[in-house]
C-alpha cells in the first residue's frame, strides 16, 4: 500500500476557504478519480516560524503504477486549480510513502 502525502501550509488570510474547497471539493476529485481507495485530511501539531497553518492529506493508493498514472494524467489539473485559488497563500510539498505494517 502505497500513500500519497501532500503537507500543505496555509495563510491564515484563506485558511478557511482553503479548508471548504479541500473537504467539499478537492479530496472529493482526488477520490473520483479511481486511483485512491480513501483519504484523511490531518492537521500537523506545530508552530511554523513563517506562520500559518499546516496540515496532511493522505491518500491511499495500492501501487506506485497506479500513483504514477494519476501523476501522468491528473496531478497537474489539481495543482493548477490550487495554484489558482491561493497562489503564494498556500504552500505544499509531496512524500511518497509505503506502508510496512499496521498494529
Amino acid at each position: 500500500m502505497i500513500i500519497y502525502n501532500v503537507t500543505t501550509n496555509i495563510h491564515e488570510s484563506v485558511h478557511d476557504q482553503w479548508m471548504i474547497w479541500m473537504q467539499h471539493k478537492h479530496i472529493p476529485e482526488m477520490l473520483a478519480t479511481g486511483k485512491f481507495t480513501n483519504a484523511k485530511l490531518v492537521r500537523v501539531l506545530v508552530e511554523e516560524e513563517m506562520g500559518g497553518v499546516t496540515y496532511s492529506a493522505q491518500f491511499t493508493t495500492d501501487s506506485l503504477d497506479t500513483l504514477n498514472k494519476f501523476y501522468q494524467e491528473e496531478d497537474r489539473i489539481f495543482q493548477q486549480e490550487g495554484l489558482k485559488l491561493f497562489g503564494d497563500k498556500m504552500l505544499t510539498f509531496k512524500t511518497e510513502l509505503q506502508l510496512i505494517s499496521e498494529h
